[in-house]
């Protein structure tokens, strides 16, 4: 307990997605008193958002705690836990799109679930995508990463079964700057069966594709 901060260790076990501490507003000694803690307490944890500067100025055994990847931004303390394959899927519109992706990936492996990544897979070659079709069809949720214009949600879910979970990257220009455009045509999408999470926000997407494949396993027998 700090007067900083208070860890809500019970989260995995209320709600199915373990608490992760995003780093990007926290100064560097809130986050090493943050991992002191999870330490001495034997507690594994993710951290998003800590960019390769932040991670740099950590104090030196901070950092040697942490399993840092810089393109996701991500870190986790305690090491990995066996991958199972669940079913989820990660399809990245571009390669620019692959921190938001890889971001999504780090949290899933962090609860235990593997996923892996369809990239540069973009409606601008619609070739790409349509020859990963079938392997793509066979995931029980698909998280969808696009920035520019979002056009990949809307074909995904056209062409797919699985619930498609979108996540707008803000990465484009000129009007698609920011990722405004992209989650605006994931919210106005005419596909059915298209979730929204927040502007690259990979965690969310992750956090709800747990959410929903354990859904599948606590529904009941008949109602």
């Amino acid at each position: 307990m700090s007067d900083d901060f208070e860890m809500d260790w019970q989260r995995d076990a209320r709600t199915g997605v373990p608490e992760a501490v995003l780093c990007g507003h926290k100064s560097m000694a809130q986050i090493e008193a943050i991992v002191a803690m999870a330490h001495a307490g034997g507690k594994r944890l993710l951290l998003t958002r800590l960019d390769e500067a932040g991670f740099a100025a950590l104090g030196g055994e901070t950092g040697k705690l942490l399993d840092y990847d810089p393109l996701s931004r991500t870190a986790v303390l305690g090491g990995g836990v066996p991958l199972a394959a669940t079913g989820v899927g990660i399809v990245a519109a571009g390669t620019s799109d692959l921190p938001v992706a890889r971001e999504a990936a780090r949290a899933l492996a962090f609860c235990g679930h593997e996923s892996p990544i369809i990239a540069d897979v973009g409606v601008a070659g619609l070739w790409r995508l349509t020859s990963r079709l079938e392997e793509i069809r066979r995931f029980r949720v698909v998280i969808a990463v696009a920035g520019m214009e979002g056009a990949l949600f809307s074909v995904l879910a056209g062409l797919a079964a699985a619930p498609v979970i979108a996540v707008p990257a803000s990465v484009g220009y000129g009007v698609a700057a920011g990722g405004r455009v992209a989650l605006d045509a994931a919210l106005a999408s005419c596909s059915p069966g298209i979730v929204t999470v927040n502007i690259d926000n990979g965690f969310g997407a992750a956090a709800a594709a747990i959410k929903m494949l354990g859904m599948r396993e606590r529904a009941p027998a008949s109602l």
